[in-house]
């Protein structure tokens, strides 16, 4: 399994703003912290990406609402959306200033 976690390093796609601007984007780091969750390195994932775990919860939740239907459903998705957005935006920025410093 490692084997082939580690040939998928060699074919994550690149960011196309990195590349044109030579700045990190929203997403950067999200394809990594896959390959890292696949590992094992849970940590390592977290802090490649600390959105990740709660992405994953939201992609569960939405994949679940498809086969059952349950109580509160768009409540619950909208919030788990906010609140992946609001990591997503503050670990960017905390993240780029970093960077700047």
């Amino acid at each position: 399994m490692t084997f082939l976690l580690l040939q998928t390093e060699d074919y994550l796609l690149p960011c196309l703003n990195k590349q044109m601007f030579g700045i990190d984007c929203l997403g950067c780091g999200i394809q990594r912290s896959l390959v890292l969750i696949g590992k094992g390195e849970f940590v390592e994932a977290f802090k490649m990406y600390p959105a990740i775990y709660t992405l994953i919860l939201l992609a569960l939740v939405i994949l679940i609402n498809f086969k059952l239907k349950f109580k509160n459903r768009k409540r619950i998705i909208i919030t788990l959306a906010i609140i992946n957005l609001l990591i997503i935006v503050i670990s960017y920025f905390i993240k780029m200033n970093h960077l700047i410093n």
